[in-house]
């Protein structure tokens, strides 16, 4: 497993804990992060949602310099499935 996803996830669980719902982050050429009420996790199941970023825009977002929805916006994140799902753990990383 990549330092990326590992350092993914424990972010992810400082700032998220445990999702009502589940959400894969795809992080171009290092893996896969899971979200969903079993916690956080690296893993590539499926899931409602699945976003996919660059490690340089995965990093910002989750350090706050980068808002999920304008990189969304921007085409710099992708998200396919439940649109809700995704904003409802937007809101939770903003």
């Amino acid at each position: 497993m990549s330092d990326i996803v590992n350092e993914a996830v424990r972010q992810l669980s400082e700032k998220i804990g445990s999702f009502d719902g589940s959400v894969k982050f795809v992080i171009e050429d290092e893996g896969s992060v899971m979200v969903d009420e079993a916690g956080v996790r690296a893993g590539d199941e499926d899931a409602e949602c699945v976003m996919s970023a660059d490690a340089d825009t995965f990093r910002a977002i989750l350090d706050g310099s980068m808002n999920p929805t304008a990189a969304f916006m921007s085409g710099k994140l992708t998200v396919d499935g439940d649109m809700g799902t995704a904003m409802k753990l937007g809101a939770q990383l903003a």
